[in-house]
């Protein structure tokens, strides 16, 4: 699952995102680049509903990748 942040997104919403994450038992890899945060999430997504992730403010889309 990719999780595609807004690009003025601010660092208190990009934590408030991981620790989401991590409270959801994922792991995740963080790409920073000059326009837009993207963050790779690790684990079983298959099952996970993505409403309230991209509810959460700062986050732009969430791309969920197929098995």
């Amino acid at each position: 699952m990719l999780v595609v942040m807004k690009k003025d997104v601010t660092d208190e919403d990009l934590q408030q995102v991981k620790q989401y994450l991590i409270d959801e038992d994922f792991d995740f890899h963080q790409s920073t680049g000059a326009n837009r945060t993207i963050l790779g999430v690790i684990g079983d997504t298959r099952e996970f509903s993505t409403v309230a992730l991209e509810g959460l403010p700062g986050v732009h889309v969430v791309f969920k990748i197929p098995p």
